[in-house]
């Protein structure tokens, strides 16, 4: 006896369309992600690094013992390192995008170097009792790492790090009276100055 084939195969189930959905959502928030601009930086905790900046300058201004003086303001690197981070995961958690994401990541790739560097370079002149040169290897090397960081982010943040820089550059062949002011103006003044800009035009 003759055996019947089915002329047409049985199809296969089709797969739900909402599962491509989110494929391509993953995809693309992915590609956005790596593609993107880091947005997280705070304009907010920017004000509020400026803020405690020049506190810690006025404070400063009095001390005449170097080594008090330096603690003054290592103390306050730590504390604005502290509001910095805290600011940047408040913000990133508000827009909806881990801080550490692809432009995040490229961000801080850019911006911690030179910090490790200053910190490195402020132990040796330090030793040397070579205080005086502290603030602008601090401007220079904080601005440098604005500069790279902020080229994973919006267009305001390298003009801060070159306006750091600038303020370094200055303070390194400025008398040494001039440098406790000349840091209460970079990470003072132009962090509440910058951090207005940002909070305005991109909030946070």
């Amino acid at each position: 006896m003759a055996v019947v084939h089915p002329i047409r195969q049985p199809r296969p189930e089709p797969v739900a369309i909402h599962a491509h959905a989110l494929d391509n959502l993953q995809y693309i928030r992915s590609a956005m992600e790596r593609a993107g601009a880091f947005t997280a930086v705070p304009g907010v905790g920017g004000i509020a690094l400026g803020c405690t900046a020049l506190v810690v300058a006025a404070l400063a201004r009095r001390v005449e013992n170097p080594d008090l003086w330096l603690a003054a303001w290592l103390g306050e690197a730590v504390l604005a390192c502290l509001i910095g981070v805290a600011a940047a995961a408040r913000k990133s958690h508000k827009v909806g995008m881990p801080l550490l994401s692809g432009p995040g990541r490229k961000f801080l790739l850019g911006f911690a170097p030179p910090l490790l560097a200053g910190a490195l370079l402020t132990l040796v002149l330090f030793r040397a009792g070579l205080i005086a040169a502290l603030p602008g290897v601090w401007l220079l090397l904080y601005g440098t790492g604005v500069l790279c960081g902020g080229a994973a982010s919006v267009r305001v943040v390298p003009v801060m790090g070159i306006c750091f820089m600038a303020i370094g550059a200055a303070a390194l062949f400025a008398p040494a009276a001039w440098g406790n002011s000349l840091l209460a103006a970079g990470f003072g003044g132009l962090h509440i100055l910058f951090g207005i800009l940002i909070k305005v035009k991109y909030g946070g």
